[in-house]
């Protein structure tokens, strides 16, 4: 039986999990993430907790990393690569013209972003190819070495090619890169017709920019990390987890890195979903607080919230996406106070380098972290990874708040801050349940992330929830949901056309062609249409079964997902718009893996511990997670290697079979 690790980078914490399936074990690891160079924090939680023996063991090593996420920050930042644009005549400015709407109507001041690609980096080709696939206008060649010559006068170190259409006939685009390698262009190159067989073309061509920026970052950090790997035995295969869920080889990482833009946040949102299952829970609301961010999903019936495009900074990306929602507030999110003297938490945040006030790394400016410190939540001085505390540092910064705030003490602004970053936290919440229609009140919380559990109880209370779920490992979930990921390949190919008994042989013959590039040996294959009413614009997508479905049957399904988002039926025809194709293969073991309680040394005894329903300081229990085997009252403090769960005054914590710490809250405060 072979090991299977996960690791994913975070922005201040790098965690490792590996599970061997020969002997059961499962084992943990907690480093600094190094933004500089991300592949040594990876590197330095192997080295800390992998044998040799079990590197060599290892069968597949499952990644899931932010790099992709920073290069696209980054670059809309004015920093990163250099890209250039190759488009058809007459199709220049699709990037600064968008849809032409506002994101947020109700917003006076709002600018759209800036483009990825400057106008004077944005080129024209004489070429036109029809919705169809057929060809309007013969590819000028001359005018591709004109483009390709300006790029490359222009320092371009990566070009985007997106001609119109070319979803539905490729020929231009390929003959185009072809010409602009001939012109002596070596740097990267995207063709959108690889990227996205979808169409809009501004969300296409913004996806194809994503991707050749993503993929000058990504290309040499994965290279890199899989050299160091080899280096030390690994012999296994290197997974990068997707936006939408599961795994890709490094190659199609490479080939496609515009689909591992969210790869993080969404182990942990997969490892919810499966614990959902395995506990049984319909509702959860998966609550991820690590150093830098606030993730969070609502996960109904085992299912995870699966889009088909996303976006980040305002930009849309063709592409699966787990509904993560992400914000600023996480441990390292800064504390500070606003030109009115209000006090403020987030979004930014010390990161990991370096770091809150109390790790003694540099860091001067006050964070979340360094309130929990100073309320006794975290009760030890000496964290997982080796940073070592300072209650006093982490005091004198938060006392540096009291006068331009107006607040009373240094307790008083604590409190507050971890009140403020509860708040936000829940804002967030709301935002995936009550603007749905979903009643937070009837889901359970799963609390995990570094500092997850510190504020379960507290997320509890804001939202009116009875039931917090802390997973065992709760610190390095994330990275769990990376051992239990699939290796998943997708693929969509736009089919407008009426929903008919004449379109089901259409679907089934596209859908084979799109299955035939995905073929993977043990696949489980999936098929979904995105459909809409005749008349409409946007779209929802339906699972369909391949050669069982008769059109009464998928009109059924979309009527009823229809009635369940927006509440009535209507009797329209329906049209189809996307045909979507996937193939999954799961990993050896890990679909039923059951995380075990955690275990290493902890903290015990008693501690000094703010209530924050009591509003006062109380003595409190410090119980170490491994030898806890009953239920346990609040106020205390459940403590483990790689996070702490902090239980308020009514509030009791009681053991699950599975290892999970199972909350509830017995009073409402």
């Amino acid at each position: 039986m072979a090991t299977v690790i996960g690791v994913d980078v975070g922005g201040t914490f790098t965690d490792l999990v590996l599970h061997d399936a020969a002997t059961g074990d499962i084992r943990v690891a907690k480093r600094p993430t190094t933004p500089a160079a991300p592949e040594l924090g990876v590197l330095g939680a192997v080295d800390a907790a992998v044998s040799a023996e079990q590197l060599a063991r290892c069968r597949h090593f499952v990644h899931g990393t932010t790099v992709g996420l920073n290069a696209l920050l980054e670059r809309a930042g004015a920093q990163g690569p250099t890209v250039g644009l190759i488009t058809t005549a007459g199709f220049r400015d699709v990037l600064e013209i968008r849809r032409g709407d506002r994101d947020d109507p109700y917003d006076l001041f709002w600018t759209p972003p800036p483009p990825l690609v400057p106008r004077r980096l944005r080129t024209e080709v004489l070429e036109r190819v029809a919705a169809d696939g057929s060809i309007v206008r013969e590819l000028d060649p001359e005018s591709v070495r004109r483009a390709a010559r300006l790029l490359m006068d222009e320092g371009v170190d990566a070009i985007a090619i997106v001609l119109i259409n070319s979803y539905a006939n490729p020929e231009h685009e390929l003959r185009t890169a072809e010409l602009v390698r001939q012109a002596g262009f070596t740097g990267p190159i995207s063709l959108s017709h690889e990227v996205s067989g979808e169409y809009r073309e501004y969300e296409r061509t913004c996806t194809t920019v994503v991707d050749v920026l993503v993929r000058h970052r990504m290309g040499p950090y994965l290279r890199n990390l899989e050299a160091e790997l080899r280096r030390r035995g690994f012999t296994g295969e290197l997974l990068i987890t997707r936006s939408g869920g599961g795994a890709l080889t490094i190659a199609e990482a490479m080939a496609r890195p515009f689909e591992t833009i969210l790869s993080g946040p969404v182990a942990g949102a997969v490892a919810s979903a499966r614990l959902a299952g395995t506990l049984g829970l319909g509702t959860v609301i998966a609550a991820d607080v690590g150093g830098t961010s606030f993730d969070t999903t609502l996960i109904v019936d085992g299912t995870l919230p699966l889009l088909f495009q996303g976006e980040v900074v305002g930009l849309p990306l063709q592409s699966p996406w787990v509904d993560v929602r992400s914000i600023g507030a996480g441990g390292g999110s800064i504390a500070y106070a606003d030109h009115g003297g209000l006090l403020r938490v987030g979004p930014r945040s010390a990161g990991a380098d370096p770091g809150p006030v109390c790790y003694q790394r540099g860091g001067t400016e006050p964070t979340v972290t360094d309130a929990a410190l100073h309320l006794g939540m975290i009760p030890t001085d000496r964290l997982s990874g080796g940073i070592t505390l300072s209650a006093e540092k982490a005091a004198a910064a938060l006392a540096r708040l009291a006068g331009p705030t107006g607040i009373d003490g240094v307790d008083a602004v604590a409190e507050g801050v971890i009140r403020i970053a509860a708040a936000h936290m829940a804002q967030a919440v709301r935002g995936i349940t009550v603007e749905r229609g979903v009643d937070p009140r009837g889901a359970a919380i799963v609390a995990f992330g570094g500092a997850g559990p510190l504020f379960g109880c507290l997320l509890a209370d804001e939202l009116d929830v009875d039931t917090v779920v802390v997973p065992p490992n709760a610190g390095n979930f994330s990275a769990v949901g990376l051992v239990q990921a699939d290796i998943v390949r997708s693929a969509a190919r736009t089919l407008v056309r009426p929903l008919d008994d004449a379109a089901l042989p259409e679907i089934e013959r596209l859908a084979g062609t799109l299955f035939e590039r995905l073929a993977q040996e043990g696949e489980v294959r999936e098929l979904h249409l995105d459909l809409r009413h005749r008349g409409q614009e946007h779209t929802l997508t339906i699972p369909v079964l391949l050669g069982r479905d008769d059109v009464a049957a998928i009109r059924a399904r979309f009527t009823d997902a229809y009635h369940r988002a927006f509440g009535h039926r209507l009797p329209d025809p329906l049209e189809v718009v996307t045909v979507r194709a996937t193939s999954r293969v799961v990993l050896d073991g890990t679909r039923s893996l059951i995380p075990v309680p955690p275990s290493g040394e902890t903290a015990s005894g008693t501690r000094r511990l703010w209530s924050f329903r009591s509003r006062a300081w109380v003595e409190a229990p410090v119980v170490p997670r491994s030898g806890l085997t009953g239920p346990i009252a609040g106020p205390a403090l459940v403590a483990e290697p790689t996070t702490t769960t902090y239980l308020d005054a009514g509030f009791i914590a009681e053991p699950h079979p599975t290892g999970c710490l199972i909350i509830t809250r017995k009073d409402r405060g």
